[in-house]
């Protein structure tokens, strides 16, 4: 049976270096053709943590900046998974903090999203913006961390690197503002229900 991509990605799902690397050397697959889900391999490799198969996809020529259906890029994943070897790696190799999905958030949102704080504390090192507002709710990594998560460490990380606490989104609403809504429906959620005596 000929050598499809659908090799490719069966290589990269199931971690495997050797098949990764004869399919590569064979010359018939590209090595950016998308899986049916529209991920690249260096996507699947991204988002699982596999370094060694993220450094051959990119030593064969595959590009660290492609995006899939929803505008994620290879690094978003990572950040999002906290992969922090791959993220390391697709930033010395070309990948930006500045691009970003259809919702226009960028690899510290969804960094944020994840929660992994050695793999923010890197980003903020290495100089990513803090306060980048994301096109769709008009939210800040700490806003959405605020609202969605409600993360305290997180929190607390984006703070100490100078996120701004003050900043409003497109409603009004503060991170502050947000954090409160987020633990006041989770205490409804907590509740029990009220039983009627009759």
């Amino acid at each position: 049976e000929p050598i499809s991509s659908e090799h490719l990605h069966q290589a990269v799902s199931v971690n495997d270096e050797d098949l990764l690397v004869r399919i590569l050397q064979g010359g018939r697959v590209k090595v950016d053709v998308p899986n049916k889900f529209g991920f690249t391999a260096l996507m699947v490799a991204a988002q699982k943590g596999y370094t060694r198969l993220v450094k051959i996809l990119v030593s064969n020529g595959t590009d660290v900046n492609l995006k899939n259906g929803s505008g994620k890029d290879s690094l978003m994943l990572a950040c999002y998974a906290g992969h922090l070897d791959v993220v390391k790696y697709l930033r010395r190799h070309g990948a930006s903090w500045q691009a970003r999905d259809l919702g226009g958030c960028t690899a510290l949102h969804w960094a944020a999203d994840g929660g992994h704080c050695s793999v923010i504390e890197w980003m903020i090192k290495d100089g990513c913006e803090v306060d980048v507002v994301d096109t769709g709710s008009g939210w800040t990594p700490l806003m959405r961390v605020s609202a969605v998560s409600g993360n305290q460490r997180v929190a607390s990380l984006l703070i100490d690197a100078g996120a701004n606490v003050n900043v409003k989104d497109r409603n009004g609403k503060t991170p502050l503002m947000s954090v409160v809504s987020l633990l006041e429906e989770r205490k409804k959620k907590q509740r029990p229900k009220k039983s009627c005596v009759c």
